[in-house]
């Protein structure tokens, strides 16, 4: 058995603001995520990626919406999290300069986008 070790922290930009992976195993994964205000993440979904959120600082709005299910709009704030399984229709539009924590399954590929507004779906 492994004592481990350090875990690097890898930058990864993006057109909304830039995430941060700070650990990526063949179990889990963990992520901070900065989005600038006014920003958005693509509207998707995950085949396999089960992942859940925690805003750290700053305000979004989660629109989410179950596989068959009608989208709504949620308003999460520092402290609130949302578990989000796969098939879970979902993305956050940052109100605020806005940092969130994201632990997840190792899939960090797994993204389906349905609209985006930086034209990558």
């Amino acid at each position: 058995m492994s004592a481990g070790g350090p875990a690097r922290g890898e930058h990864v930009p993006k057109p909304w603001g830039h995430e941060t992976v700070w650990a990526r195993t063949d179990r889990y994964a963990g992520k901070i995520l900065h989005v600038r205000k006014g920003e958005s993440l693509s509207y998707q979904y995950h085949r396999v990626k089960d992942e859940t959120i925690r805003i750290l600082a700053g305000s979004v709005d989660l629109e989410v919406a179950a596989p068959e299910g009608e989208r709504r709009t949620v308003r999460l704030g520092p402290g609130d999290g949302w578990h989000l399984p796969p098939g879970t229709r979902h993305r956050l539009i940052a109100l605020d300069d806005t940092d969130i924590l994201e632990v997840s399954t190792p899939e960090l590929d797994d993204v389906v986008r349905l609209e985006d507004r930086y034209g990558r779906t």
